[in-house]
């Protein structure tokens, strides 16, 4: 009986041992660098710097204060206080040329009380050391790795794995090389009452003065085999601080951001590479006064000069085949800056223009039959552009091209039958790509009161099927826009065979097809501008004449800005302009200033007149601020690019287009 007691003795004593053993650490990486930084939303150390070097970010240590990077041991020791027997370290740095004698610590563990150094892993010329402390008070033991080549400006990934007698350095995933030790590594280092430094050993002598990316500890097994082999060893990652993954730099970012420095490109406008290899580089844009940031894929604002509008200056004579009733402006990313006129004679058609040495070059004639309107639009990564054909023969055709990138020129993509038509807008909702014509008459019977149709582009067949009609009188222009969640359309009706006092409709998406949402008085609507300042949203309205059967057609009246009422959820008045009879709005923003400027087209007895750039006040409206004289001007275009910005002009009586610039300070 009391040999059984024993032997159940004894197996309860060697069941709690072995179920109350843990090893003093996890088994997982240890990102002692990101546990060294502050916690998300905190502020950053001004002793701690985010510096981009070659495509990767690190953090270096800046100032006098050499315990920026700190935390307690027992933060990860929480089950014993013994440092693993077995162990790698990882860590990705960059630095420059050591002088001779000079010793820079990567990290270090210190015994608080006593300043005693138990780890510590530095690099000099040409060499990488492993310190430890080594049995009897004050000793140290020392492993250096010779010919190693890290201190060369360039980034590089270290692998230093521990086990028993032998030390391993693999560097950049290459050849490891194996040292033995004396002895093997202590099996019960004490990490009591220490903590690490990282970037130093406790004091500012032997101060990290490179770049640190990563350092991690795996306790219990070589990590090179997590690591290697990969596609770029130099920055292979076993685990990296999340603020030197995440973007940057951010306007307006809701969390404190790091000091950041990267390297920076200056240039007088054209801009840099922008891809991942130039991910978070700066580029400073001498002639803008900009400095940007490049997002992998494109460059962001950061600051930016705010420019104010000085004066207009006269930069090009477009002279075009025929009298030109609309211009489009867009562009083809690796192509560049085009222009699209619609002209009005059918040979040889309407030009598209392109952007050359500081002007617009003709680049391509496309046979038109009295063109009435271009609108540039995409599915996808094709590019379009359709063209409203306004001739009298049955059937009237408009006209859709499409992008040849391999012979760099549009090409026809398909025929919809219109009439009289006068514009196209192109819109997006829910991912599907729409077109919306305005039928200004049928020329069997002259009836201005028609339907309009909406195209849905069809991902099967390639081609634009109509998705819904809607009744317009004498539709001249459509303006597509968005508030919030909503959708609209309006249409500016001109003129119901009878008066061209005759209301516009603001149509609203609502399950799937568009509805009435407002009906506007207008007075021979050509075109509506829609924008936005400052939260609050507007259209303005092109009024351009009166037709009176007891006397002269009036051509001098008011266009009207409306803006929307978020209470009554309409349209509602807010300024009256005066213009002769307007045919085109355009609005433009210039640094913080915005403006509209109309195109005046007639006044009754001449087609020579000023058209008016306003700029925008608050509570005064739009003020008038330049009178730019044209003839016949039918519409405008604002456009900006590294060379400024500028405005341009078509003129429905005449061949002569002119493009100006708007000189700012």
């Amino acid at each position: 009986m009391s040999a059984r007691r024993s032997l159940l003795l004894t197996w309860v004593m060697l069941t709690t041992a072995v179920q109350s053993w843990r090893p003093c650490t996890d088994l997982l990486p240890l990102d002692l660098l990101a546990r060294s930084l502050p916690h998300p939303g905190q502020a950053p150390p001004p002793q701690l710097q985010m510096v981009q070097s070659k495509g990767s970010r690190g953090l270096r240590l800046v100032g006098t204060a050499a315990t920026t990077l700190t935390f307690p041991a027992s933060q990860i020791f929480s089950n014993c206080d013994y440092f693993p027997a077995e162990f790698s370290l990882v860590t990705t740095f960059k630095i420059q040329r050591l002088r001779p004698k000079r010793n820079e610590y990567i990290f270090s563990m210190v015994e608080e009380a006593s300043d005693s150094l138990l780890l510590g892993l530095r690099v000099s010329g040409n060499r990488l050391h492993f310190l430890t402390a080594a049995i009897g008070v004050g000793r140290q033991s020392r492993l250096s790795f010779k010919d190693v080549g890290l201190d060369d400006n360039r980034w590089h990934t270290v692998v230093l794995a521990v086990t028993g007698l032998y030390a391993t350095l693999t560097v950049d995933c290459g050849l490891s090389l194996e040292l033995k030790q004396a002895q093997s590594f202590r099996s019960a280092l004490s990490t009591r009452g220490s903590s690490f430094f990282i970037g130093s050993r406790r004091s500012f002598g032997g101060r990290f003065t490179g770049l640190l990316r990563q350092l991690v500890l795996l306790p219990g097994s070589d990590a090179t085999h997590r690591l290697c082999p990969t596609s770029d060893p130099s920055l292979a990652e076993l685990s990296i601080p999340q603020v030197l993954k995440s973007p940057a730099l951010q306007p307006e970012q809701p969390e404190p951001a790091y000091p950041y420095e990267a390297e920076a490109r200056v240039t007088l406008g054209d801009p840099p590479p922008c891809s991942g290899a130039e991910e978070g580089q700066l580029w400073f844009n001498a002639q803008r006064k900009g400095l940007f940031i490049c997002e992998g894929l494109s460059w962001r604002t950061l600051l930016q000069h705010q420019q104010r509008l000085d004066y207009v200056e006269s930069h090009q004579d477009l002279y075009t085949s025929s009298e030109t009733f609309d211009l489009e402006v867009f562009s083809i990313p690796s192509e560049g800056l085009f222009l699209a006129a619609a002209n009005r004679d059918s040979r040889p058609g309407s030009g598209i223009y392109k952007w050359r040495n500081g002007s617009f070059q003709l680049y391509q004639n496309i046979s038109t039959h009295e063109a009435r309107a271009w609108k540039h639009f995409t599915v996808g990564d094709q590019f379009f552009l359709v063209v409203a054909n306004s001739g009298e023969a049955e059937p009237e055709l408009s006209v859709i091209y499409r992008w040849n990138q391999r012979r760099r020129r549009f090409l026809r993509h398909q025929t919809l039958e219109t009439h009289a038509a006068l514009d196209w807008e192109a819109f997006h909702i829910h991912d599907h790509c729409f077109l919306v014509v305005a039928n200004h008459r049928r020329a069997k019977d002259s009836n201005h009161n028609i339907q309009s149709v909406i195209y849905r582009w069809d991902a099967e067949t390639k081609m634009f099927e109509v998705n819904q009609t809607l009744s317009t009188s004498g539709a001249y222009d459509w303006e597509f826009f968005s508030v919030g969640p909503y959708h609209f359309l309006v249409v500016a009706n001109t003129f119901d065979g009878q008066t061209t006092s005759v209301s516009s409709t603001v149509y609203v998406w609502l399950d799937g097809y568009f509805q009435t949402f407002q009906s506007i008085p207008t007075v021979g609507a050509t075109d509506w501008e829609t924008f936005q300042i400052d939260g609050r949203f507007f259209l303005v309205v092109a009024n351009s004449q009166k037709v009176s059967d007891r006397g002269p057609n009036l051509y001098s009246l008011n266009s009207t800005v409306y803006e929307l009422n978020r209470l009554t959820q309409t349209f509602i008045r807010f300024q009256d302009i005066l213009t002769h009879s307007a045919v085109d709005w355009e609005f433009f923003t210039i640094g913080e200033e915005k403006f509209l400027v109309v195109a005046n087209s007639h006044d009754g007895s001449s087609y020579s007149l000023n058209s008016v750039v306003y700029r925008w006040q608050g509570y005064e409206g739009f003020v008038p601020v330049h009178s730019l004289p044209t003839f016949g001007c039918r519409d405008w275009e604002y456009f900006t690019i590294d060379e400024g910005s500028f405005l341009v002009y078509s003129s429905a009586t005449s061949r002569l287009s002119k493009v100006f610039k708007l000189k700012t300070y």
